[in-house]
């Protein structure tokens, strides 16, 4: 089964970790978040991986070029021209994939979710794509109904809703984990440009059903800041 892990980020938030070397290539107890990813996909049969690249480019190939050697299928797509967001970096790389499901998976993401158990999940309700999603701090959610279902989405902090309109009556906030299985026919709707994938669902929303999978238990990490990627390192001492 084909993935994509996007892996082009500037890694900002990390401040001065990612000035001589990109996010993707942060080491955590002997390995880096790119290759944690690749096992992570690879593990749960998502084993034809494509990555997008454009911080410190060259570095990440290398990286791909040695995980390469040790047996993972791994190609590239090249932003270095222009970081385009996962929405156009999906688009940019569409003819790697074929007529099956596929996996999207951000590279900063740690977590022990069974991504077998999404990629089911999604199989049985056959939606145009399925999240995982899980009750965590933060300031933007998807507002979900009792079934599951996609029906918004909400920022806390500025209170813009999408959409504005929407009747929240019995929906949720809860947050987006990064990890997603989406329908190939997906590009039918996307396009060149800059923009996420939060925002494509929320346009194809009126017209297509888009699921969630709840994974309150185990743990899950974004590891965008210092203080986070020293809590991941030493949770996964424990692990």
């Amino acid at each position: 089964m084909k993935a994509m892990i996007f892996a082009a980020g500037l890694g900002k938030r990390l401040g001065k970790i990612t000035e001589s070397v990109p996010k993707a290539l942060v080491d955590i107890s002997g390995k880096t978040l790119l290759q944690r990813a690749v096992e992570k996909c690879s593990s749960s049969g998502f084993n034809d991986i494509i990555i997008n690249v454009h911080h410190f480019a060259d570095q990440v190939e290398e990286e791909v070029r040695k995980l390469n050697k040790k047996g993972f299928r791994i190609s590239v797509s090249d932003e270095r021209d222009k970081l385009l967001e996962n929405g156009g970096g999906l688009y940019k790389a569409r003819d790697f994939f074929n007529k099956e499901p596929f996996l999207l998976y951000n590279v900063d993401i740690v977590s022990d979710l069974d991504l077998s158990i999404l990629y089911k999940l999604h199989l049985g309700k056959r939606g145009l794509a399925t999240l995982a999603v899980r009750h965590r701090p933060g300031k933007r959610f998807l507002l979900v109904d009792k079934e599951g279902q996609m029906r918004g989405w909400r920022n806390i902090y500025t209170g813009e809703q999408i959409p504005s309109d929407l009747n929240t009556k019995g929906l949720a906030e809860i947050a987006f984990s990064s990890m997603h299985i989406v329908e190939p026919e997906i590009f039918n709707y996307m396009h060149e440009g800059i923009y996420s994938m939060i925002t494509l669902y929320l346009n194809l929303l009126p017209e297509h059903n888009i699921y969630t999978l709840k994974h309150d238990e185990g743990y899950w990490v974004d590891v965008g800041t210092p203080e986070s990627l020293e809590y991941v390192r030493k949770l996964l001492l424990t692990y």
